[in-house]
Order: structure tokens, then C-alpha cells, then sequence
């Protein structure tokens, strides 16, 4: 049996709780600061943890910490002498900034992890179009629990270093992000909306529910810039093209963007 403790209970570290929890061979155990949290857990074979301290006697073997991205390795060092020696750390950060150097000074086995949707707009009882990222230089016992709970829910699996990782983010976070940022910040009070400006303003919704402290560190990572000069390239691109009312080169333009996004 494998015994998995997990800090922060929002919502994913609720969904990870009662997804673990269904594999007889699991125990888990669930604290978050905040003691309303808690009731989000739906499985029965879930214990609530009301005290820290309460952790260190039920000895994981698995510390999952689900806390908020900006408070994620002040939780680490919050609970770290609370942990058997042999535990596994993990961590499911969208952003790994810091992480490494944590990990490394901590000197316990750990596994990252980032599971790339979020289970308040996921279907998550159909998770077959979603991905999931694992470290490589995660401890293959810890990479082992998040595989198979992967497989079982058919979520596709990749495999990037932490710096093959933050590059990708720039790229699968950035862009999407920033497209919706500008979107949302060209708005108008007054408008009349099609059916493509309600969907891409429920995008700009949900992102924009997201916390500010998350957006910042997507936005500033060092990999971003590049991704932002490729947006305004095209936007200066597509000006050019709309100036010149150049009915070839739009032609030309959109197949090249139906090809990209087959």
C-alpha cells in the first residue's frame, strides 16, 4: 500500500485526492490551510488532516504539494521535517522556476509533474484530448505513481528535462495567454457579439479567473519574449496584408495557417 499525503486542496489537488483514492492500493491523506477546502474531497477513503503536524505520523510515502504556484516551495520547506527521509517529494507546478535548485538542496528523491488542464474546465471524466508532462529527472518510483494514474485515465504522457519544460511552456502557455490577454484588453463595453467573439471571450473569462500571481510568472518567464516578437511579427504581417488589400497574399496567409493548426 502505498501511503500519498497532499498539501493544498484546491481544485487540483482535490481531483488528484479522489482520483488516487480509487486505487485500493492507495491511502491518502489531505491538508490545506484553509479547513473549507477539505469539503471538496468526495471520496470516502480520503483522511482529512486538520494539523501539519499531524502528517509526520501518518509517514508518506508521497508528498504531493498542490499549493498555489507562488506559495510552492514555502510549503515545501513548511512540512519537509515532517517527512520520513525515504519520502518522495512532488510537485505539480505549472512553471518550474526554482524548483530544481530546491529540489537539489532538499536532497530527497522527487517527482514533477504538470498536468497541462484544469480540472474546473476539463472534463475530467474524459481526459483522453489531455496531456500530462513528467520531469525526466524525476525519481522513476515517483514517475511510476503518475504514469500509471496517466494511463488508467488515458492521459496522454510526455517526457522534457525541467528546461525542455519551461521552453515548451513559453510556447503552449505564452502564446494562448497573451492572444487572450490582448483580446480582453481591446474590448468594448458596448458591442454586439458573434458566436466567435462569445467563445473567445469565455477563453479570456477562464483565463482571467486564473491567479495573478500564476499569469505573471507564464508571462515573465525568459523564454516568452520570443514568443510574443513571433505574435507581433505576424500582426505587423497581417496589417501589411490588409493595407494592401492583397487578396493573393491573405489566400496564401490563411492556407499557411490552416496547415499549422491540422
Amino acid at each position: 500500500m502505498k501511503k500519498i499525503a497532499i498539501i493544498g486542496i484546491g481544485h487540483m489537488g482535490s481531483w488528484l485526492a479522489n482520483e488516487l483514492a480509487k486505487d485500493s492500493g492507495n491511502e491518502v491523506a489531505v491538508y490545506d490551510i484553509d479547513e473549507s477546502k477539505p469539503r471538496r474531497i468526495t471520496g470516502g477513503r480520503v483522511k482529512i488532516i486538520t494539523d501539519l503536524n499531524e502528517i509526520k505520523s501518518f509517514e508518506p510515502q508521497l508528498l504531493i504539494n498542490a499549493v498555489s504556484l507562488r506559495n510552492t516551495i514555502q510549503a515545501f520547506d513548511s512540512v519537509i521535517n515532517l517527512l520520513p527521509k525515504d519520502c518522495i517529494l512532488a510537485d505539480v507546478a505549472s512553471i518550474k522556476a526554482g524548483l530544481p535548485e530546491f529540489y537539489k538542496k532538499a536532497g530527497m528523491r522527487f517527482v514533477s509533474v504538470h498536468p497541462m488542464f484544469g480540472p474546473t474546465f476539463a472534463n475530467v471524466e474524459a481526459l483522453s484530448d489531455e496531456n500530462m508532462v513528467i520531469i525526466r529527472e524525476s525519481n522513476p518510483d515517483g514517475a511510476a505513481i503518475f504514469e500509471a494514474l496517466g494511463k488508467r485515465l488515458e492521459i496522454n504522457l510526455f517526457h522534457y528535462t525541467f528546461k525542455e519544460h519551461d521552453e515548451m511552456m513559453a510556447y503552449s502557455l505564452t502564446l494562448p495567454f497573451a492572444s487572450s490577454l490582448i483580446f480582453a484588453a481591446c474590448m468594448e463595453p458596448k458591442s454586439v457579439p458573434g458566436t466567435t467573439f462569445k467563445k473567445h471571450k469565455t477563453i479570456a473569462k477562464g483565463l482571467l479567473s486564473e491567479d495573478d500571481w500564476l499569469l505573471s510568472e507564464i508571462l515573465f518567464s525568459p523564454h516568452s519574449l520570443r514568443q510574443l516578437e513571433k505574435v507581433s511579427g505576424r500582426i505587423e504581417f497581417l496589417k501589411h496584408i490588409i493595407k494592401g488589400r492583397d487578396y493573393e497574399e491573405a489566400k496564401r496567409f490563411f492556407e499557411g495557417l490552416r496547415r499549422n493548426i491540422k
